[in-house]
């Protein structure tokens, strides 16, 4: 139980210096509002027009940043796969056969559907 006590102090750390620094800015930052400050904006562009209030988005941003998400966690888990692969024996490289095969559909979709052509 005592090798716990260290990691439970770094979660509580970091939970108080998370809520302190919410609070702090909450009462601390600048409350300037206007209009362009609170507006949508979405990579420099401006919402399509006629959209009522809420103003919306092309959902070719929302596709580009799943599919960002789909590589960049193939990728965290694969490290550490690379570098113990020797050492994992059949049943590692089974599961990374597996994992490598079920990010690879999701991959051969987008990719059949156009997603990762820019115009």
């Amino acid at each position: 139980m005592y090798s716990y006590v260290p990691f439970l102090v770094m979660i509580i750390a970091a939970g108080v210096v998370a809520v302190v620094g919410l609070v702090m800015s909450a009462f601390l930052g600048p409350k300037r509002y206007n209009r362009v400050k609170v507006a949508n904006y979405e990579c420099g562009l401006e919402a399509t027009p006629n959209a009522g209030q809420e103003g919306r988005f092309p959902i070719k941003y929302f596709l580009t940043a799943m599919t960002f998400i789909i590589f960049d966690i193939e990728v965290v888990f694969l490290y550490p796969w690379a570098v113990t692969a020797d050492q994992l024996g059949v049943a590692g490289v089974i599961a990374i056969a597996s994992f490598v095969f079920l990010i690879t559909v999701p991959f051969v979709y987008e990719w059949r559907r156009g997603g990762l052509e820019w115009e």
